[in-house]
């Protein structure tokens, strides 16, 4: 089962939470929908302990990437929830959490409010696992607050700086979505098969996709701004992010699907640079190497999981 916590983050943004265990008998709380219509009215928070009883201990911090959120998480929080307190975050302009509009969309607030979350949460020394513009957040926490993180898994993310004709792409790509989609199965054949950037059939893709939907009057559209996901994207796609890296001192390992957006290449030169770096690649991967092969990826990072927080 899953309850749901809030987090304060920082500028007073309200974050949405997800424990993935079985909660309180006293405290009962709701299931974490697959849709999701607009931010509903804050739930009650939980204390900061494992739902359990006490015998997970071991904190795991699960980030998405940009537009992604919690739900996306569920396969591998679930598994982790056996051993482990899982918790996973609807980052700011994500998920169930706030989507101020004035408020900032920024590195420094991405990772104010993680750094929120773990410490709200009482994760610490915790297990960052980030995937994407999650993971940049991830390492850049574990750089920031060594005493919060104790390992962190960097799931296809470049420390390379993408550059303004990648913005453009972006807001090019943005402005092609067919919103509002008619019906969900509409969600899953555009973004599985019709978008101009599938170069194949991929439905897990689609699937993904989907979840980020919620129905409105006149259709389905994200549950996101796209403006606010072209501002947090701006802020980091313009600058390199090597010097960050090689301030991690906790383990640190980096999982490449082989056919992603991170290069082998780089992503093997990042390892390089962590001071205690791992490397693993997901075969039959792209992208979203943890939804389109949660058995792969289980698989490739369960036994560093295995050595930061048990051994």
């Amino acid at each position: 089962m899953t309850r749901r916590i809030d987090v304060i983050g920082t500028g007073g943004v309200r974050l949405a939470a997800w424990e993935f265990a079985d909660p309180p008998k006293a405290d009962p709380a709701p299931a974490l929908p697959r849709q999701a219509g607009p931010a509903s009215p804050p739930a009650p928070s939980a204390p900061p302990h494992p739902a359990g009883g006490g015998e997970r201990t071991s904190g795991v911090l699960l980030l998405h990437g940009l537009m992604g959120r919690a739900s996306h998480w569920a396969s591998t929080a679930r598994w982790l929830s056996e051993r482990h307190r899982a918790v996973a975050l609807d980052q700011r302009g994500h998920g169930q959490s706030g989507k101020p509009p004035r408020a900032a969309y920024t590195r420094e607030a991405y990772v104010e409010d993680a750094e929120a979350a773990v410490e709200q949460l009482g994760l610490a020394p915790a297990v960052i696992i980030g995937h994407a513009m999650g993971a940049l957040t991830a390492w850049q926490l574990a750089a920031k607050r060594p005493d919060l993180v104790r390992g962190v898994i960097i799931c296809d993310m470049r420390a390379s700086a993408l550059g303004a004709a990648s913005q453009r792409e972006w807001e090019d790509w943005f402005r092609a979505w067919p919103v509002p989609f008619a019906t969900l199965a509409d969600v899953r054949k555009w973004f599985g098969e019709d978008d101009p950037w599938v170069e194949r059939p991929n439905p897990a893709r689609g699937a993904f996709y989907a979840e980020v939907m919620h129905e409105s009057a006149d259709g389905w559209r994200p549950v996101f701004e796209p403006e606010q996901m072209l501002q947090s994207r701006e802020t980091w796609v313009y600058d390199a992010h090597w010097e960050e890296l090689a301030q991690v001192r906790c383990p640190a390992l980096v999982v490449r699907g082989l056919d992603g957006e991170l290069g082998r290449a780089e992503a093997q030169e990042m390892v390089r640079v962590l001071p205690r770096g791992q490397y693993a690649e997901v075969s039959d991967a792209g992208h979203l190497v943890h939804y389109d092969q949660p058995e792969a990826w289980r698989t490739a990072i369960e036994p560093f999981l295995d050595t930061v927080l048990t051994g």
